[in-house]
């Protein structure tokens, strides 16, 4: 473990705003409880981005559905429903109407509808999330606005229901 903490301290920016990111090794890391591979599993694919990454910048407007299989940050504004198999990040100047079923997502921007996340949700400080959430794991940093109705765990494996 200690060879780990090592790697991880040297790494360049190991440490963002008080959290840390570790990224995989060849090493085992030690942690305790029931689910611990299932776990370190899961943190590490949240916290490892895939390469390629889609961009919806700054000034764009798309209206449609999007279909997406890497990463997708989205900084303008989009009316329509997105899938994608890889991480949605709603940048601070980003801005969603519309359904969104993902594998993790990063909201810092505004959002309205449907998002069902299969794994970590994360809302920052400055976002704006209103609709119905599912979702296994949610992290809301204070100063969200975060108005909605919530599932979380088994029962975010049901579908979302229509209103």
């Amino acid at each position: 473990l200690t060879s780990i903490l090592t790697e991880v301290i040297r790494s360049p920016g190991f440490m963002t705003r008080g959290f840390f990111y570790l990224r995989c090794t060849d090493n085992p890391v030690v942690m305790f409880g029931s689910n611990a591979e299932e776990k370190n599993r899961k943190a590490a694919a949240a916290a490892v981005s895939t390469a390629q990454v889609n961009a919806l910048v700054q000034g764009t407007r798309v209206e449609g559905n999007i279909t997406a299989e890497s990463d997708l940050r989205i900084d303008g504004t989009l009316e329509g429903n997105l899938t994608c198999l890889a991480k949605v990040i709603i940048g601070a100047t980003g801005s969603v109407i519309g359904d969104i079923q993902c594998a993790n997502a990063i909201v810092e921007g505004s959002f309205k509808g449907q998002l069902h996340v299969r794994e970590v949700l994360s809302v920052k400080e400055n976002a704006k999330v209103i609709g119905d959430v599912r979702c296994q794991t949610l992290i809301v940093h204070s100063g969200a606005l975060f108005n909605v109705s919530c599932a979380m765990g088994q029962e975010a494996k049901q579908p979302v229901a229509r209103t």
